[in-house]
């Protein structure tokens, strides 16, 4: 059994699919149960559950609140009640959950290395790592199943994610491990517990970074005012330690990039890390850096910058180096691998620009 504490890398939303069916006089289920943050504003309840139930619409939940299937604080309410601090929202639809079926699909995918036991797979930009409700197919799992026979499948809260040892954001690049039996997938699951593993990213941040080097500290759990987001806590408030260290590798001015070691595994650790240092990931959407941070507002500048955008979907983030012990062999193996072609050609386009502007 995999330890729980290891799960903040394998978050599962709890939600399901809210398709249309015929429902008869069958049971009423508990599909959602969604508790709002102390620091929730206040907003109506279709807004607030818009940004929190995927592959639904606005229009939808009206007319579920409509029907009474919405229940906040246990009483149905109308399509038109604001959500406040501390709210318990229940969403009840009359069909039983769906289980999610792992489709093998003939996806190509990058594998760096492979033996027996285990394999080191290049994940792209723009690929969900397991299917969640949302995203049934096209991720990394659904490849694996197509070109890795039998990968070890845990019964536990792992469930539909076989093989996995840890993720990637669906728009970060960069090296992944993949377990092929059970004794492996448990053994590595471990090592990245301990903290043995040795973990390195490339990223592109906005701003001039002060120090060559340093060390963020500070927990990590969801945001107070935003579940898709995390946020950096003062220890011991909310959220789980978190530590990243850093160093500048290369300075462009209005931008820098570092590479980051990570001593602990969190949720969006680098990038909520990043921006509570107040340097966000270059093109994060996520976390405010996908518009101009630093810089001037000639029109140049901004097509400049908007073209850099266009090159990569998402943050500039790339996991660069994975090094851990052979699960079987006890050797300590180690890989690296080049940036994603967008981000190489943004560092580039950079570096053209303060050349230019040195002359």
């Amino acid at each position: 059994m995999i330890d729980p504490n290891i799960a903040d890398e394998f978050e599962l939303e709890n939600s399901q699919d809210a398709e249309d069916f015929e429902t008869g006089e069958d049971e009423l289920f508990e599909h959602h149960n969604i508790k709002a943050d102390r620091g929730q504003e206040v907003i109506r309840i279709d807004k607030f559950l818009l940004d929190r139930l995927p592959n639904t619409s606005r229009n939808k939940i009206q007319i579920a609140a409509r029907n009474g299937n919405i229940l906040v604080n246990k009483k149905s309410i109308k399509p038109n009640y604001k959500v406040k601090p501390a709210d318990e929202i229940s969403v009840v639809l009359p069909y039983p959950v769906r289980e999610i079926e792992l489709i093998p699909e003939n996806i190509p995918i990058e594998i760096v290395f492979e033996d027996e036991y285990l394999a080191i797979v290049n994940k792209p930009s723009n690929m969900v790592v397991h299917p969640a409700y949302g995203n049934y197919t096209g991720t990394l799992v659904n490849a694996m199943m197509y070109h890795f026979d039998n990968l070890p499948t845990k019964t536990d809260d792992y469930y539909g994610r076989p093989g996995l040892v840890h993720r990637l954001d669906k728009n970060t690049t960069g090296l992944m491990v993949i377990a092929k039996t059970e004794f492996v997938l448990t053994n590595l699951a471990k090592q990245f517990y301990d903290r043995t593993t040795e973990r390195r990213y490339h990223a592109l941040v906005w701003g001039d970074v002060k120090e060559e080097a340093g060390t963020i500290t500070g927990h990590i759990g969801r945001s107070l005012k935003n579940r898709k987001m995390m946020a950096v806590f003062p220890e011991g408030e909310h959220g789980k330690h978190a530590v990243t260290h850093y160093k500048v590798l290369q300075r462009f001015g209005l931008v820098t990039l570092i590479e980051c070691k990570l001593e602990t595994g969190r949720t969006h650790q680098i990038r909520a890390h990043m921006k509570h240092l107040g340097h966000p990931l270059f093109n994060d959407n996520e976390y405010g850096g996908d518009s101009i941070l630093r810089g001037t507002t000639h029109t140049k500048y901004k097509q400049f910058i908007e073209n850099c955008f266009n090159l990569i979907p998402g943050q500039a983030l790339h996991a660069k180096t994975l090094g851990f012990l052979h699960p079987m062999t006890n050797e300590f193996l180690q890989f690296d691998s080049n940036l994603a072609d967008g981000f190489q050609e943004i560092l580039q386009k950079w570096e053209k620009y303060t050349q230019a502007l040195n002359e």
